[in-house]
């Protein structure tokens, strides 16, 4: 189940356009959810301004599950997802809730406020640890081809194959949805890591090379396999 917070017009090329949905509106589609679907495991994306944050912070505080924090600051293209006065909050508000966060080295880096330092990924994720995350993953998207995961104890590695292709566009929110659908189905930590860093790297291998002139999407359904076995019932599938 899916609360929006915001919109965005965008493309391969890059987002045109983002309209920030009202937090009470918000806050209704998380008590919807919340009311009758029932929660296992909740994940949070692009949030956008710190006041969408403090909504949803507000409404975890008073109905908490694990969490998996994504920290989206950045599309693909390289457009800002995260205002700036919004790091600040997301960290003070969403962090210390948050079972394990996700960012990628570049948001690793700016939530441990390192951007200019040479740091590695164990080191960030000990200082964003500190900053209250239960456990950090640094994905390995960018940099050295490992997710490093810290858990607050132990220090683990877990070795990620890179792709030669364009087609990238979501594989970090791949990795975060997939980690909180392990953790929901039961999975420790560990195990939830390294099934999600397995089908993101699975997701950008069989990316729609075809879509678009930009940063193309990653398949997680591996489409193009279903359409050439069975184009018949490729639409019907899809």
């Amino acid at each position: 189940m899916s609360a929006l917070v915001a919109l965005t017009a965008q493309n391969t090329v890059g987002v045109t356009a983002i309209h920030e949905l009202p937090p009470e509106f918000v806050d209704a589609q998380l008590k919807a959810v919340f009311d009758d679907i029932g929660v296992d495991v909740a994940k949070t994306g692009m949030l956008f301004s710190a006041r969408l944050i403090e909504t949803v912070a507000d409404f975890l505080e008073q109905r908490p599950v694990p969490l998996v924090v994504d920290p989206v600051m950045v599309a693909s293209s390289g457009t800002q997802l995260l205002e700036d006065g919004a790091v600040e909050t997301l960290i003070e508000r969403l962090l210390p809730l948050a079972t394990v966060v996700t960012p990628n080295l570049a948001e690793a880096q700016v939530l441990a406020g390192a951007k200019q330092q040479t740091v590695t990924k164990s080191e960030l994720a000990e200082r964003i640890h500190a900053l209250g995350a239960a456990a950090v993953i640094v994905t390995g998207g960018h940099g050295e081809p490992v997710d490093h995961l810290f858990d607050g104890e132990e220090h683990v590695e877990i070795p990620i194959q890179r792709h030669d292709t364009a087609a990238t566009h979501g594989a970090g929110c791949t990795h975060s949805a997939t980690l909180c659908a392990g953790l929901a189905r039961g999975l420790t930590l560990h195990e939830a890591a390294e099934n999600a860093a397995r089908v993101a790297g699975e997701a950008v291998a069989h990316g729609l090379d075809d879509i678009g002139t930009g940063e193309r999407p990653v398949d997680v359904f591996d489409l193009k396999e279903i359409r050439e076995h069975d184009p018949v019932h490729a639409l019907d599938r899809r």
